[in-house]
């Protein structure tokens, strides 16, 4: 007579087959991916606008207009950060596209095809698992079409809940920063100004676009640090966690052999 556990796992199975044809998991996935492509199109955006304002307060000289000498370029103190944000926005690109992959692979995976492909193998498996121990290529063939069907709206699921958990607010603050950087430059004379303002005042206002450069640096590597854990990070977690949970649950002794 077979064990509880080798007539628990046909019928988990065959459970697990069915939900990939009433897809429950498929909007909620779908919907956050969505979700996570917005703030990385927004952070993209909010980079290249960035961006922009930066390149023509570099082409900016300040000098003042009573001590002769007192002459400094902002690109000299911008240069670096320019620099950065051109690689930010690089990687806002990659995670938009990396959310668009997810949405794209989603809608493979809730194909028909893989569906059918699925419950045939999954009705295999469970009748040689009720009357033995099924074939060791059954098993990897039914953890694979799983791991299809299944593996990227577990991960946009996962890396949602832990964004919104623990990383919504952080994000939201330092989108913000971003988005509202380029008001630091109004600090910075215009050339007719420049004229009119003694040496201490340009240093002064040097000094707040150095503050100003140290702030967007801060915004911009934590709110990478954000979509490289909801694109990378999490998702390989989630993956490897799966993969080894599915080599538990269809090796011989998890099918109580």
């Amino acid at each position: 007579m077979p064990s509880p556990v080798r007539l628990i796992l046909p019928l988990l199975v065959l459970l697990i087959a069915a939900l990939a044809w009433l897809k429950p998991l498929d909007q909620i996935a779908e919907a956050h991916a969505e979700a996570g492509l917005k703030r990385a199109v927004a952070s993209f955006a909010a980079a290249r606008a960035l961006n922009a304002v930066i390149s023509v307060v570099q082409g900016t000289e300040v000098s003042g207009g009573v001590v002769v000498g007192v002459k400094l370029a902002p690109g000299q103190v911008l240069d670096p950060v320019n620099d950065l944000i051109e690689q930010f926005s690089t990687l806002m690109l990659a995670a938009s596209i990396a959310f668009g992959a997810q949405l794209l692979l989603m809608q493979i995976g809730a194909g028909w095809l893989v569906a059918a492909a699925l419950t045939v193998v999954a009705v295999a498996w469970a009748v040689c698992c009720l009357r033995g121990p099924p074939p060791a290529w059954l098993s990897r063939v039914l953890v694979a079409l799983l791991l299809v069907r299944f593996i990227v709206p577990v991960a946009a699921l996962m890396s949602e809940y832990a964004f919104q958990a623990f990383m919504a607010d952080e994000y939201r603050v330092h989108q913000q920063g971003i988005e509202q950087a380029a008001d630091s430059f109004g600090a910075l004379p215009v050339a007719e100004e420049a004229a009119k303002l003694r040496w201490w005042e340009v240093r002064e206002r040097i000094d707040a676009l150095k503050a100003a450069a140290e702030r967007i640096v801060d915004h911009t590597i934590r709110i990478a640090v954000v979509f490289l854990l909801q694109t990378l990070v999490l998702p390989v977690l989630v993956m490897w966690g799966m993969l080894q949970a599915g080599r538990l649950l269809l090796s011989p002794r998890g099918q109580g052999a």
